[in-house]
């Protein structure tokens, strides 16, 4: 499966990674989403009706964890993370306002149109996650 995310993500995810209270956010975000099956990830909250492409809300790490927000392309075995926030700590929040859901998702098929996202890959060691910015990727 093909990893992929909006620039919100990245931007959201290396504000968190730069904080010491955040430190495991990358470790969590690399065991929950990579080196799985498409269909190991669709668990979590649906907040669309669609069994092709689900968007999906998501809490990893547990309760005071993080919640990720991701689109699935199942046909094409691509997720587009869409973004991600801490559950607890000065930049927590319980969740995102039902319009900040919908301009993610009204964002992420525009950047899947445009081609305007990251590729997500591991380093040798698999602890650090690398930002590619994609090129030229049929979803």
């Amino acid at each position: 499966m093909k990893i992929f995310c909006l620039e919100d993500f990245k931007v959201e995810f290396e504000k968190l990674s730069s904080k010491k209270s955040y430190k495991d956010l990358e470790r969590e975000i690399i065991d929950y989403f990579f080196d799985k099956p498409i269909a190991e990830l669709e668990s979590g909250v649906r907040l669309n009706n669609s069994d092709d492409t689900p968007y999906i809300k998501k809490r990893i790490s547990g309760r005071g964890g993080y919640r990720c927000y991701f689109l699935l392309v199942m046909k094409n075995d691509c997720l587009y993370l869409m973004f991600v926030h801490p559950k607890t700590g000065t930049s927590g929040s319980s969740n995102i306002t039902d319009e900040s859901k919908t301009y993610l998702y009204k964002k992420v098929f525009k950047s899947i149109q445009s081609q305007d996202f990251y590729e997500l890959s591991l380093d040798e060691s698999k602890k650090k996650i690398i930002f590619s910015k994609s090129v030229q990727v049929t979803a």
